[in-house]
C-alpha cells in the first residue's frame, strides 16, 4: 500500500519566534503581515481567544492588553532558515522528499517494513531536537489523506490522535467513516471558500460526503481537478512525488511601503529594490524574463482619499536576468503610469515570459554582444555569490536608495538570530 507522510510545523512562524526566546512559550504570541498589517501567525493560546487569521493588529489592541498577546514583526530571514533546516532534518528520513511549502514537506515511505506511526514520532522527535520546531505528521495513501491525516492529528480529533501522529492506513473502515463525517469539506486540500459554498449547495458538506461523491459527477458539475480530489480520498494516488519543485511561471515582488508615497523619486526607488530580488529569484531557477509588469496603487482601506490604482508591461527587446536591464525596463514602465498628487500604499513588479536560460531563442544578432553579456552574467554571479555570503542587500544598485524612507514597517521584528553574526543568541 502506497503511504505519503506529510511533516508539517506548527504554527511555524510562532514557532521559529519562540526557539530563540523561550519567555515566548506558553505565552499568546501573533506574527503580522507587513508594515505590522495583519496577524498572520497564531500560538495555540491566541486561537483559544478567538482571533481569526487575517485580522488587523489596530483592532486587536484591547484585546491585546486584556490578555497579554505579543506581537511580533514578520522576519522572513529567519523563517527562510529555519524552514531549510527544519526541511534537511526530514529528509534523512525518506529517500523521496517534496518540499511543498516553508513549513511543510511530504515523505514517500512506501515500502518501509516498520510501524510507520513509530516512525513519525522518531521524525517528531528529532526535528524538535535538533532544530526546536514542533510538528505533526500525517499518513495516508495519497497526497490529499496525508494532508487530511496531519490536519487530523493538529485537532486531535480521535483520542487515539493525542501524540501528534496519524496514519490513515492503520484505521478500520468504521474509524474512517466516523472521522471523515466529522470534519467539514472545507478541510479537504484545494477545497476554498467559493469552492466549499458550491459544495454545500449540492449536499457535500463533509470529507465523507465528498468521498463517496460520483467522480463523474464531481468532473461534470466541477472540474477534473476536484474530482482528483475525489479518487485521492479514496485511496487512490493521482498526484505524484515532485522531488524537485518545478520552476514558477511568474516571480512577484512586493510590499506595502510603511508610510504614504508621493514622489516619483522615492517610487523609483522602491522599484528598483523590488526588481533587484526579483531578478535574484529569477537567477537561482535558471530563468530568464522577456516582460516585466509594474503596478502601484493608493491604499484601498482610506476611500476618503482619492484612489489611483494601474499597471504597465514592458516586453524586453531580449530576455535577461540582469537585474540592472530588468530595473531600466522597469523605470520605463513606472514612469508611464505615475500620477502626482496620490498617497501611493504599496508598488512591486512581475516577471513574466519566463523561460529557462539554456533555451532563449536565438535571432540574427545573437553573438554580437558575447563579450558585453558575458561580463554582465560574471557581475551578477559576483553579486549574488557575495550577498549569499554576507547578507542580502550587503551590494546593490545605488537606484534602491540610501534612506528608504518608504521601507515597509517591523515595529516588533526579532533579531535575525541565524544569519547575522552581530545578531546571534547569547549563553549567559
Amino acid at each position: 500500500m502506497t503511504s505519503i507522510a506529510l511533516i508539517d510545523g506548527n504554527n511555524f512562524y510562532v514557532s521559529c519566534e519562540r526557539v530563540f526566546q523561550p519567555e515566548l512559550e506558553g505565552k499568546p504570541v501573533v506574527v503580522l503581515s507587513n508594515n505590522d498589517g495583519c496577524v498572520v501567525a497564531r500560538s495555540q493560546e491566541v486561537r483559544a481567544l478567538g482571533v481569526p487569521m487575517g485580522a488587523p493588529w489596530f483592532k486587536l489592541k484591547d484585546l491585546a492588553k486584556q490578555h497579554g498577546i505579543i506581537a511580533r514583526s514578520s522576519n522572513y530571514t529567519l523563517y527562510a532558515d529555519m524552514s531549510q533546516r527544519m526541511h534537511t532534518v526530514i529528509g534523512q528520513f525518506a529517500p523521496e522528499q517534496e518540499i511543498y511549502s516553508i513549513d511543510e514537506t511530504f515523505l514517500d515511505l512506501t515500502g518501509f517494513k516498520r510501524d510507520l506511526v513509530a516512525y513519525g514520532l522518531d521524525i517528531r522527535q528529532r526535528v524538535r531536537q535538533w532544530t526546536g520546531i514542533p510538528v505533526c505528521v500525517g499518513i495516508g495513501s495519497s497526497k490529499t489523506l496525508s494532508k487530511l491525516a496531519n490536519h487530523s492529528a493538529k485537532k486531535v480529533l480521535l483520542p487515539s490522535m493525542a501524540n501528534g501522529v496519524v496514519d490513515f492506513n492503520q484505521l478500520t473502515s468504521r474509524e474512517l467513516n466516523q472521522l471523515f463525517s466529522s470534519v467539514d469539506v472545507g478541510e479537504v486540500w484545494g477545497v476554498g471558500r467559493r469552492l466549499k459554498e458550491r459544495l454545500y449547495g449540492i449536499g457535500v458538506k463533509t470529507v465523507r460526503d465528498l468521498r463517496d461523491s460520483s467522480v463523474s459527477r464531481i468532473k461534470n458539475e466541477f472540474n477534473v481537478v476536484l474530482a482528483r480530489t475525489v479518487s485521492e480520498l479514496n485511496g487512490e494516488s493521482c498526484l505524484a512525488m515532485e522531488e524537485v519543485a518545478p520552476p514558477k511561471q511568474q516571480i512577484v515582488s512586493s510590499r506595502s511601503f510603511g508610510q504614504p508615497v508621493y514622489l516619483l523619486e522615492e517610487l523609483n526607488e522602491a522599484v528598483v529594490s523590488y526588481t533587484s530580488r526579483a531578478s535574484e529569484k529569477l537567477r537561482k531557477q535558471a530563468h530568464v524574463s522577456g516582460a516585466i509588469q509594474v503596478f502601484l496603487q493608493t491604499n484601498p482601506f482610506k476611500p476618503d482619499e482619492p484612489q489611483y490604482n494601474n499597471a504597465v508591461t514592458v516586453k524586453l527587446v531580449k530576455p535577461t536576468d540582469n537585474a540592472f536591464r530588468l530595473a531600466e525596463a522597469a523605470l520605463y514602465g513606472l514612469k508611464r503610469i505615475y500620477k502626482a498628487g496620490y498617497a501611493y500604499k504599496k508598488a512591486g513588479v512581475m516577471l513574466t515570459a519566463l523561460c529557462p536560460v539554456n533555451q532563449v531563442p536565438v535571432d540574427l544578432f545573437s553573438g554580437f554582444d558575447e563579450p558585453e553579456t558575458q561580463r554582465a552574467k560574471n557581475l551578477m554571479a559576483t553579486l549574488d555569490e557575495i550577498n549569499a555570503r554576507m547578507g542580502r542587500g550587503t551590494v546593490r544598485s545605488a537606484g534602491e536608495g540610501i534612506q528608504k524612507a518608504w521601507a515597509m514597517r517591523s515595529d516588533n521584528k526579532s533579531r535575525s538570530f541565524t544569519t547575522d553574526w552581530e545578531q546571534l543568541p547569547c549563553a549567559i
